[in-house]
């Protein structure tokens, strides 16, 4: 106990001086928890937490950013963070690609992977316009030369600052030509950066129009009307950025008009009359941002702070307040659309215990004999834990053969978190409306490392995927168990410490092995913490370090 006492004191020291536990593992994504929150009160007097950083970057979201998206495919952040890029490029060129130069930097992850994870597919079904889930997305290049698109890929060194980098260069029928470059940030998460070499900030979570200006002094005229106008037409957010790179195709400026719902038709018509180019890209993910967005905690201790002036809430409850402020929905409709994601998963489930088949894969199917082995006796008892193994295949045996999975929070962690919470859920007897609260609770810790760290392996390993969903699913499953909200916290630290160094090493580049053994791995250290949590162990190390 002296030396437990001890090692915490010892962390507390060093994040005096600005350093976090991941200083121990040396893992560069993760750094000291940020000072971006401010005391505010909400409508009902209860504390609240601003975010006072650049609030181009927006609190993560449950829905957005930790489960979801619902997608087809091997890889979130490859296949479809790539479709929503595409989607975006296309609304960028007017709805019609025709031509498309798509560049990958060596230094990156996308030159070895692009093919085999997933980024073509993605990429290429947006140009076409497709949602994640569509039929079409396994023959997307017979569709895609059936549209008559024309994409030429090139490996060329231009200084890409992130793994997941695309450099697009994009023709129409009209013979427009525009430069686009975006990053998948984890997930399916995704960032613009630039047009025609001018900065931009578009994360896909509201209706922009992009208005390019020759003339830098028209956009900065058309500015100051639009502020005037903002509140009566709705306008979140309008950002002006000017050419600063003398290759910049248009030479002068570009007009972000943020919006939840799009802009009246008069502001459109006065745009176009000043603008060279006027665009409107529709979100592509499916909670809505807005302006200034506030939420009451970013971090366990401000979520126990908040709690305890609450009367304390149930964990799941500040889960879904939480993503209620975050997204200006009630809390019904969070509850609503967590329902929906779990009859998702559910029959992810459902179809992987029917036995799976796809020809690009390296794995066979392999949980119809688990569950046999299983049913006959088999296998070495172990009930709960060996039906978690068979959801965990079975979802996973969905996601490689093309099959409708929930990321979470990516795909290639798809089945640990969800298998292993829903396996505890019906052994457990629990119902759908405590199965979506439990998952919701596993929602928010994916937002604290989200917010704190990454999912993207390519940053930080599969720790970051595997390991983050076995910290989110400790938590819900310690809730399932009837565990307080300290004893949650104290289950995903443990699940987290035990997942630290997991590299990211697919087997011939497919998101198959060892993937399916880290989602197990995964899920049962996720079973194994929440025991541990509900017994009382001693975590020793905060969630928030």
């Amino acid at each position: 106990m002296v030396h437990a006492e001890k090692l915490v004191q010892s962390l507390r020291n060093l994040r005096s001086f600005g350093f976090s536990a991941a200083v121990f593992r040396q893992t560069p994504c993760i750094s000291p928890l940020p000072k971006f929150l401010t005391t505010g009160s909400t409508a009902t007097g209860k504390p609240s937490y601003e975010s006072t950083r650049d609030h181009s970057r927006t609190p993560p979201s449950i829905f957005n950013d930790v489960l979801g998206p619902v997608m087809r495919g091997p890889s979130s952040s490859h296949g479809a963070a790539a479709l929503r890029i595409g989607r975006i490029a296309k609304d960028l060129m007017g709805g019609n690609i025709k031509k498309a130069l798509v560049e990958y930097d060596p230094n990156g992850s996308l030159v070895t992977t692009h093919s085999g994870q997933g980024s073509d597919m993605g990429l290429y079904s947006g140009f076409m316009g497709w949602d994640a889930t569509d039929e079409r997305l396994k023959d997307f290049r017979d569709h895609l030369s059936a549209a008559g698109i024309d994409v030429n890929v090139q490996y060329v060194s231009y200084g890409a600052e992130h793994p997941n980098n695309y450099k697009l260069t994009l023709w129409n029928d009209a013979g427009e030509c525009r430069e686009m470059q975006a990053i998948s940030t984890g997930g399916g998460m995704i960032e613009v950066q630039s047009v025609d070499n001018i900065p931009v900030t578009m994360q896909g979570d509201f209706h922009e129009t992009v208005a390019m200006f020759a003339d830098a002094s028209e956009a900065e005229e058309l500015e100051g009307w639009l502020e005037k106008r903002a509140s009566e037409a709705g306008i979140e957010k309008i950002a002006k950025s000017l050419a600063n790179e003398p290759n910049n195709t248009t030479g002068g400026a570009l007009l972000l008009v943020s919006s939840r719902s799009g802009l009246p038709q008069d502001i459109i018509t006065a745009l176009e009359k000043s603008a060279a180019s006027v665009r409107h890209v529709a979100p592509v993910l499916p909670i809505l941002s807005s302006a200034n967005v506030r939420v009451p905690y970013l971090s366990a201790s401000t979520m126990l702070d908040y709690n305890r002036t609450a009367g304390g809430l149930p964990f799941w409850q500040l889960a879904a307040e939480y993503e209620a402020q975050r997204g200006n929905v009630s809390q019904d409709d969070v509850l609503e659309h967590m329902r929906g994601l779990v009859r998702i998963m559910r029959q992810a489930v459902v179809d992987g215990r029917k036995g799976t088949e796809y020809k690009d894969r390296i794995l066979p199917c392999q949980t119809l004999g688990f569950e046999k082995e299983m049913n006959r006796g088999g296998l070495i008892p172990g009930d709960t834990l060996n039906s978690i193994i068979l959801y965990v295949s079975a979802i996973m045996e969905v996601k490689s053969s093309m099959g409708v999975i929930v990321a979470a929070p990516t795909a290639g962690s798809a089945g640990a978190c969800p298998g292993a919470v829903l396996a505890v859920a019906d052994a457990l007897g629990k119902s759908e409306e405590e199965t979506a609260q439990a998952l919701l609770v596993a929602g928010f810790i994916g937002v604290l490392i989200a917010e704190h760290a990454t999912f993207a392996a390519e940053v930080a390993g599969c720790m970051a995927e595997c390991g983050s969903g076995a910290g989110m699913a400790a938590a819900a499953i310690t809730t399932l168990g009837g565990g307080t909200v300290e004893q949650a916290l104290g289950a995903t630290s443990l699940a987290l410490q035990s997942s630290f160094g997991m590299t990211c090493d697919p087997i011939a580049n497919r998101v198959e092995a060892p993937c399916l053994g880290k989602n197990t791995m995964a899920a049962t250290n996720a079973l194994t913490c929440s025991n541990m949590a509900l017994a009382n162990f001693k975590h020793l190390i905060p969630l928030d370090e």
